[in-house]
């Protein structure tokens, strides 16, 4: 009779580590000991022999006086070998530079995380007034036309486990109901496409579309335009430029799964 597998038990001081990297990654300003020490929840005796070690290693430095301390040089590198081996951030680059050649506007490649979005790849706007956004920046799904276009991929059930109501509101425009929520997930389903209507950042309209490269699909890619410069036919040339060169990509599938 063999022997009940050994409950996993999580390794306490990998757990803070990452804790740790996780904040600095999160909000990217300089840190006080004390102050990482409180909303970390870990006494400054472990912390200060742990961000110790990071740094030597650097993981994390410190400004000037040694007191505060920001991500190092080499979290660069995983997050940058990450993206050189993710085979839909390549294959996806033309598509991305096509959309950014056709409109001159921020053009996002993002990927379903939990509840939230993660910005993998991005084309900046050419014109002065812009979206600001980062690679690694990570927004609540449900608020942003890359969540809501992947959101739309799961059964209700998956978003109802994944999602925690009421939901966070960014903007007075931000859908914070669940039923409100899922009519607007049923429209992307029917229009192919889902459409934040300034519900993350106010002035800005956005338009995206799931990647047809996994059932159910876990990236997107979007178009942001702030609402200055947006015309009807501006905004049914952007959709129809998003059925054109991400919704023809079930063949790359096929490649993938070769």
């Amino acid at each position: 009779m063999s022997a009940a597998p050994e409950e996993f038990q999580p390794v306490k001081s990998a757990g803070r580590t990452l804790d740790l990297l996780e904040l600095l990654a999160d909000h990217p300003q300089p840190w006080a000991l004390g102050d990482l020490a409180r909303t970390l929840g870990i006494p400054k005796s472990s912390l200060h022999g742990l961000l110790r070690t990071l740094t030597s290693r650097g993981w994390v430095r410190t400004d000037e006086t040694g007191t505060r301390f920001r991500l190092g040089l080499r979290a660069l590198r995983v997050g940058a070998a990450y993206l050189d081996g993710d085979e839909p951030v390549g294959l996806l680059a033309g598509v991305l530079d096509e959309l950014s050649r056709r409109f001159g506007e921020a053009v996002h490649l993002g990927r379903l995380d939990g509840d939230q979005v993660v910005y993998l790849a991005k084309r900046e706007s050419v014109h002065r007034l812009r979206l600001y956004s980062a690679i690694g920046r990570r927004l609540p799904a449900h608020a942003t036309a890359l969540g809501k276009a992947l959101l739309a991929e799961q059964p209700v059930h998956e978003v109802d486990r994944v999602l925690a109501f009421p939901l966070p509101r960014l903007t007075p425009h931000t859908v914070t109901d669940r039923d409100a929520l899922h009519a607007a997930l049923a429209a992307v389903r029917t229009a192919g496409h889902a459409v934040d209507r300034e519900e993350n950042a106010e002035g800005i309209r956005c338009f995206a579309m799931a990647v047809p490269l996994a059932t159910p699909a876990v990236d997107a890619v979007s178009v942001s335009v702030p609402v200055t410069r947006l015309r009807p036919e501006l905004e049914t040339a952007i959709v129809a430029a998003l059925r054109e060169t991400v919704g023809g990509l079930t063949q790359a599938r096929s490649m993938l799964i070769a």
